[in-house]
């Protein structure tokens, strides 16, 4: 015979081991199996809360389930209490072995003892199918007016789970609605709230109502009269008052009421509050209003509770919006939430910080971000960074400060810099050259002091590449600085610098192209003295391990017998960012900043790589299989290449073929080429100060077509629509496509990631999209630009496929869109 429950659950407790558990669970699950199979009445009870237990430990009790069916059909209320629990817990929807039990507990709805008939329904509101819905609708219907109120609670909750299996029935259920709502009974009107909820009927009045009338002092909880109907007639008022001016009138002086006269000082108010607030937030109420909305969740932040300061980030950040200055306010109290031991908040506090930053308080606001950048864990340090670029590049008061406000986020952040914050830190050095004495003195004093970590590296042998003799230049006859920064620096300490930085055991093989790169610049900016230690420092690495390091070396080495090293070697032009949407520049918190920066990369094999990622995608949409070239053909282009690289393209006769293009150059996706340092070989070096030029004879120019928009993809609640156009009249195979994205849902839409393939025909740029969330019900869109070059233009038309994933509440989707683009274009 089996143990009693109380001495198994003592007897697992006093197990050592989990071995000696499993052991203990398999021997009691034997004996209540032997109880099963002699037909033990007397101890089946005993037995179905057993494997209650059993089940809530994890383990398998699947050949309990028709003891519960048994225990159901007693006439014993304990027998039926157990076998009800058992349903629930053992048994779900999907399971037939439930239809079994349909008869049964439709008679229990009719029996004359209101605890039998609790149970019944309480366990058809939690497992009860779409088909057992529908039957048991009518009977169900039927209780919402019995006359005992435990019957008529119960019966309202079992309503709300027949609802949402089968809706069309909510018609049926509208007439004892208002029955429900005249009741006296806290217990039938919070279940008939939660029902409404589901329905969302309009029943202001009755709301005024139940809001200025008082309640029996046994509904009281800590001094308020029933909180939880409260919290949801806010709830209720929220759905109602959503884009309805006329009821968000009506509403406006009860809400202020509440706000006003409802205690903080204990959690029940503070719940009353919050949802308050969530409501005047979510209507059209007065601006009045909603700063004292956002006032109260200013108090939240000064409550000892971590957890009502988290919700009160959270929702300042979801509200920011609407009032920034309200938010501005509690500036001071958002800061201090930094220094929070709970990392969660720090979080919540560090995104609503972002959200705050303007012109006026971007020195104050990024000096405390630098500050929790000192003690942020590393997981958040690369994001932290980003932002603080992002703003710091936004609002920055002088170029200066912003260069100098990115190299103390480098020092700090070490090796925890995103790729892009060296990108946009050469493109800002690159494109002001007023900046370029100051930055240069800058990163060699930084490097000088910290040559270990390897983005401030990379960004400094660039600077020192590109503008060494600023660096070692005589400062005595120029103009003071602004901060007295003219510090005096020899060709000899650049030049140790930069040895000390190869010889650096942490350095790696990327900066060590840097390294070299840097070198074989310097070598046309300092004085014949110098050139014997470069060119011997270059040589050393000839026979380096390492292929690319050994064939920069070579191909530098090369470069002093030649007469063009000084026009190679030349500065290089400012490093344009890449084209923003307007939707991009209205959005600056949520682009990528992905700045691919123009290379100076020709290798055409390469360039197709860039332009063509998913070309494998259109298979099926490419034009017919071209012969695909020999070995040697290859080696004769490349050869060919190679040359015109260095001497530029020889003369051709003019073709009469108009549709031979030039190859649309797209910036190198791989951000550790910045500016071509990390990149870049010495044949890329030349390739753009001497690019072989189209020999084709120009198309004749015609009127740009008009900007076109039209939709391309509607699933799932998100809407792609091309916003096609002619950029360049000039350029009429040239077509910017413009992809603007939106949701209708709901939920927001996350992860969303775009991909494009076009046949071989065509030359396809990806931007970097203006962020990855879509945000619900239209309020807001996601912009992407594709730029395409059809070099068949006028004979075959753009195809474009995408490849979207994105998340929709929970659930991963992927799907290909296929859409061709009007003929016109």
């Amino acid at each position: 015979m089996s143990i009693k429950l109380r001495d198994l659950i003592k007897t697992v407790r006093g197990c050592k081991t989990a071995a000696e558990e499993r052991a203990q669970v398999a021997k009691e699950c034997a004996a209540i199996r032997t109880a099963i199979k002699e037909d033990d009445i007397d101890s089946r009870q005993r037995n179905v809360a057993k494997l209650l237990y059993i089940h809530m430990l994890g383990y398998p009790t699947q050949f309990g389930q028709m003891e519960c069916l048994k225990l159901i059909v007693s006439p014993s209320y304990s027998d039926k209490r157990i076998g009800y629990l058992g349903l629930m817990l053992l048994l779900d929807e999907k399971q037939e072995v439930l239809l079994l039990g349909t008869n049964c507990m439709r008679n229990d709805l009719l029996s004359p003892n209101q605890f039998v008939v609790g149970i019944s329904l309480c366990a058809l509101g939690n497992v009860c199918s779409q088909a057992m819905a529908r039957d048991i609708a009518p009977d169900v219907e039927k209780l919402l007016s019995n006359t005992n109120p435990y019957i008529r609670k119960k019966a309202a909750l079992c309503a709300i789970r027949i609802l949402r299996k089968v809706p069309d029935l909510i018609e049926n259920y509208m007439p004892k609605i208002k029955q429900l709502l005249s009741e006296r009974n806290h217990g039938v009107i919070l279940t008939a709230l939660t029902l409404i909820i589901e329905m969302v009927p309009q029943f202001v009045r009755i709301l005024k109502t139940l809001v200025h009338s008082g309640y029996l002092p046994e509904h009281d909880v800590s001094g308020i009269t029933d909180p939880f109907l409260q919290v949801k007639l806010l709830r209720l008022l929220r759905i109602l008052g959503q884009h309805d001016p006329e009821a968000s009138d009506t509403m406006n002086d009860m809400l202020a009421q509440v706000a006003t006269n409802t205690e903080g000082s204990k959690n029940v108010g503070n719940a009353i509050l919050y949802e308050c607030v969530q409501t005047i937030m979510s209507i059209d109420s007065e601006n009045g209003l909603k700063v004292m909305a956002i006032n109260i969740l200013g108090r939240f932040l000064l409550n000892r509770d971590n957890n009502i300061r988290y919700v009160a980030l959270n929702t300042l950040s979801k509200v920011v919006n609407t009032d920034i200055q309200a938010v501005q306010r509690h500036r001071n109290t958002i800061v201090e939430c930094l220094k929070d031991p709970d990392v969660s908040i720090r979080c919540r506090a560090l995104d609503l910080i972002y959200s705050l930053v303007n012109e006026t308080n971007i020195r104050v606001l990024v000096r405390e971000l630098l500050n929790f950048l000192l003690i942020s864990d590393s997981q958040f340090k690369p994001e932290l960074v980003a932002k603080l670029c992002i703003v710091t590049e936004k609002y920055a008061p002088t170029k200066r400060w912003q260069v100098d406000t990115i190299l103390r986020v480098m020092l700090i952040a070490g090796n925890f810099i995103p790729d892009e914050v060296p990108s946009n830190l050469i493109q800002l050095i690159s494109s002001n050259p007023d900046l370029s004495s100051y930055a240069v003195q800058k990163l060699y004093l930084s490097l000088v002091s910290e040559s270990s970590q390897q983005p401030l590296c990379q960004v400094g042998l660039w600077c020192i590449g590109e503008y060494g003799d600023l660096l070692v230049a005589d400062k005595s006859q120029l103009p003071k600085e602004e901060d007295g920064l003219a510090i005096t620096v020899s060709e000899a300490q650049v030049i140790d610098l930069i040895d000390s930085i190869l010889k650096n055991a942490s350095t790696n093989q990327t900066t060590r192209q840097y390294a070299l790169t840097s070198l074989i610049k310097l070598s046309s900016r300092f004085s014949q003295s110098s050139l014997n230690r470069i060119k011997n420092m270059i040589d050393n690495f000839k026979i380096n391990i390492n292929l690319e390091l050994q064939q920069r070396a070579c191909e530098y080495s090369s470069l002093f017998g030649l007469d063009l090293k000084s026009s190679i070697l030349d500065r290089m032009p400012a490093i344009e960012k890449p084209e923003e949407s307007p939707a991009q520049k209205a959005q600056p918190h949520q682009q990528n900043n992905n700045h691919n920066h123009q290379s100076i990369s020709n290798n055409n094999h390469q360039q197709q790589q860039q332009q063509e990622p998913f070309g494998t995608l259109l298979s099926e949409l490419n034009s017919p299989s071209t012969p695909v070239p020999t070995q040697n053909q290859q080696q004769q282009q490349s050869t060919m290449s190679l040359l015109e690289d260095i001497f530029g393209a020889p003369p051709t006769p003019q073709s009469n073929n108009s549709n031979q293009q030039q190859p649309m150059r797209s910036p190198p996706t791989n951000s550790n080429n910045n500016g071509g340092y990390g990149g870049a070989s010495l044949l890329d070096l030349m390739g753009d100060t001497l690019s072989p030029t189209s020999s084709s004879s120009p198309a004749p120019l015609s009127a740009a077509p008009q900007s076109l928009v039209f939709p391309v993809y509607q699933k799932h609640g998100l809407n792609i629509s091309y916003d096609c156009s002619k950029p360049n009249a000039d350029q009429v195979n040239l077509t910017q496509v413009v992809m603007l994205v939106t949701n209708t849902l709901a939920s927001p839409i996350t992860n969303l990631s775009v991909k494009a393939a076009v046949p071989q025909y065509l030359k396809i740029q990806l931007l970097p999209p203006s962020g990855t969330t879509v945000p619900p019900n239209n309020s807001g869109e996601v912009t992407q630009i594709v730029k395409v070059l059809n070099t068949l233009q006028g004979q075959k038309p753009i195809l474009l496929r995408l490849k979207l994933d994105f998340t929709v509440n929970g659930e991963n989707i992927s799907e290909i869109a296929d859409t061709p683009l009007p003929s016109q274009f």
